[in-house]
């Protein structure tokens, strides 16, 4: 039995797709965006993470962990990371939740299961099943089987993409997919590479197969102050999807910090901090340039 890791399961998300919808976050992102606001999803690996403003100090986790990874300090737990074997038993035995394990692996049976909760939900709303991540073509098996045993439950499924991964993974999924959330973030490929770490060659020539093949596709654009909230980024990407068939709108997603924090409770560099949200008179003006080259234009999504 196919089996993978995911982060997080959302259930009655009405921002992933048509209707109200499940939507089951798989572990793993081949980028690295400054801006990303699931920073736990980039890892293929389960990760800890901690929270110490959540922490009491009780000890309990120093006494289970069998390693030596935690020992007591002042004001807490002191941890060492070297000798960290990510087991969980520190997080089983927090009663103030301080430490999560981000990343459970978990069977195709087991996830449908979940998603199947709500199903008079998705009947009511024209809704589905929408897989996200991380990027879920990452684990093109497990994902594979969740689109195949949706479509044998006759669920609407919805696959958000970044689109970097191989043609032959996608080819492989596709026919099981009924939309494409296909994240853009900038056209210029020296900029991309600066902005999450990797080349958009093989992204745009996956969104342009995809669109030629007649696929549905909503094109998701966040929108960064200062990192493609400029005209000639917004020009750049609305003069690349003009010329795709099958684009059915173009969703404008507003830039958050939502997730700054979490970079501290990785121990990780947070490459946006002072970034403001961009006002509503910005998003109108985004929403307006791209909408100038004829296409359909959502804020949201």
């Amino acid at each position: 039995m196919s089996k993978g890791l995911v982060f997080d399961v959302k259930r009655y998300a009405i921002h992933d797709g048509p209707g109200i919808r499940t939507t089951v976050f798989l572990k793993g992102c081949p980028l690295a965006c400054w801006w990303c606001h699931n920073p736990e999803s980039q890892s293929p690996a389960v990760e800890m993470i901690f929270m110490e403003n959540r922490c009491i100090a009780c000890g309990a986790c120093v006494e289970v962990c069998e390693r030596g990874a935690l020992s007591r300090g002042m004001g807490g737990p002191a941890a060492d990371p070297s000798r960290c074997a990510r087991c969980g038993a520190c997080a089983a035995v927090c009663y103030a939740e301080a430490r999560r394990m981000i990343g459970r692996e978990t069977t195709v049976d087991e996830v449908m299961a979940e998603i199947e909760r709500d199903a008079a939900f998705y009947e009511q709303s024209g809704g589905g099943v929408t897989f996200s991540g991380g990027e879920p073509l990452m684990q093109i098996d497990f994902l594979d089987a969740l689109l195949r045993a949706s479509k044998t439950r006759r669920l609407h499924t919805a696959l958000e993409t970044c689109g970097y991964a191989p043609w032959e993974a996608i080819d492989r999924v596709r026919a099981h997919v009924d939309l494409f959330l296909y994240d853009l973030k900038v056209v210029d490929d020296a900029r991309h590479r600066e902005l999450t770490g990797v080349s958009n060659e093989l992204i745009l020539s996956n969104l342009t197969e995809l669109s030629r093949r007649g696929h549905a596709i909503f094109l998701r654009v966040a929108l960064i102050p200062g990192v493609n909230d400029n005209d000639d980024s917004l020009r750049a990407i609305g003069a690349f999807a003009s010329h795709l068939p099958n684009i059915k709108e173009i969703d404008i997603l507003s830039y958050n910090r939502l997730g700054a924090d979490k970079y501290e409770r990785l121990d990780r560099a947070y490459r946006l901090a002072g970034t403001l949200e961009p006002p509503d008179e910005r998003i109108a003006a985004a929403a307006q340039v791209l909408g100038g080259f004829g296409l359909t234009v959502r804020v949201g999504g």
